[in-house]
This record gives structure tokens, sequence and C-alpha cells, in this order.
């Protein structure tokens, strides 16, 4: 058997234990296809990112794909960031964040950036400051921002280190935000400016202490 036949069966045994009952078969699995790239592995990467369960192994799932051409591997992840199924979403866009291709811009909807589910609605916002093309950050600002207040503080601190990300472009749109009628809009409003002010303050104090300074009847930014 010659040696690229030897490497072909590797690549194939890898991708059958992708689907394995053990997670550490699963693991070992994904590193091998990673170390090994391969154009016909490019597909059951990307299916096996839909239905993996195991948090570890998918993050090696996206490590494997990096390993693959973007002109590969982008195509399919924009398709699955139109799957009905969550958890192909949040993947797909993770492992686009990861590639940092601009070319998946256009996947970058409002209305994604305001997908039901959270965790699909976090990866959007990751990837979207990644792939945000230059000249489109306000307009991302704006939206991102149209989700201030928006669930537990997991949420709301990916949203803030999002904006964040953005740099002084978001400033503006958090003028405007910390003025909202809601006042959990105010809030993550305010401890957005203060995690951009203070990158290393803890991020669930900086929340809690604008929830007061609201309840306190401040509703506008501090002066700096």
């Amino acid at each position: 058997m010659t040696s690229t036949n030897e490497d072909t069966d590797t690549v194939r045994a890898a991708l059958r234990g992708l689907g394995h009952g053990d997670p550490s078969v699963r693991l070992r699995a994904a590193l091998a296809v990673g170390t090994s790239p391969d154009e016909g592995s490019v597909g059951t990467l990307v299916e096996r990112c839909a239905v993996e369960p195991e948090f570890s192994v998918r993050e090696l799932l996206t490590w494997a794909l990096t390993r693959h051409p973007a002109a590969l591997t982008v195509p399919a992840l924009l398709d699955e960031v139109r799957s009905e199924r969550a958890r192909a979403r949040s993947q797909a866009l993770h492992t686009l964040s990861k590639i940092g291709d601009r070319r998946a811009w256009p996947v970058i909807t409002p209305a994604l950036l305001a997908d039901a589910d959270e965790e699909v609605a976090r990866c959007a916002w990751r990837a979207a400051v990644v792939l945000v093309p230059e000249g489109a950050e306000h307009g991302l600002a704006v939206s991102l921002a149209a989700q201030l207040g928006r669930g537990g503080h997991e949420t709301r601190l990916s949203l803030s280190r999002a904006l964040v990300a953005l740099g002084e472009v978001m400033l503006p749109v958090l003028d405007a935000a910390a003025t909202d009628p809601d006042p959990r809009v105010r809030a993550h409003a305010l401890a957005t400016e203060r995690l951009w002010r203070d990158p290393d303050a803890g991020s669930g104090f900086a929340v809690e202490e604008a929830k007061r300074t609201v309840a306190l009847g401040g509703g506008g930014r501090e002066g700096r």
C-alpha cells in the first residue's frame, strides 16, 4: 500500500471516529483530521460541529476547520449559519470568527445579531467585531447597542466586550443608550463604558454599580 493510500485510510478512520460514543475518541479523531488536512474532510467536520455535545470536542473541530483552506470552509459554514439548528448556527459563527475571512461579513445581519437563541447571538456578536469591514463599525455599534439590557450576566458581558472591541466609534452610541427610557439599557450602557475605561474592572461589579446609579436617578454618563 502506498503512503498516499495509507494517509487516506488514516483520514477515513479519523472521520469515522468523529461519530464515536466516547468523547475522548472524538477528541483524538478531530486532532487527527486537523493534523492531516484533507479537503474531503470539510463537510464531515462542519456536520459534526452542528451536533457535537462536548465543548472541548467542538473547539478541536473548529481548530481542524481552520487548518483547511478558507475557500473550502467559509461557504460550508455560511450555509450552517442559515440552519434552523441553534448549535449549527452558533458553532459556524464561532468558527468563522476564528478563520477571520471578511468575505463572510454579509451573513452578519441585524436579525442574526438579535437571534432569539442567546448562544447564537453571543457568537454572532463576537464574529461581527472580527469580520466587520473598515467603515462599517458605526453601523455595527448601533446594531449591537440595540441588544443592550438583554439576558443575564454572561450575555451582557459578551455584548459589552463586543462593543468595547469596536473602539471609540461605539462611544456616541453608548451616550445615546445611557439616556434610554429602559433602566436595563441604561445600566448596561454605563457598565459597558466602565469596562471600556477599565478593562480589568470586574464586570459583575460594573453592572451592579450601574444599576445603583440608575436607581439613584443618574441616567447619563459620567464626565471623563
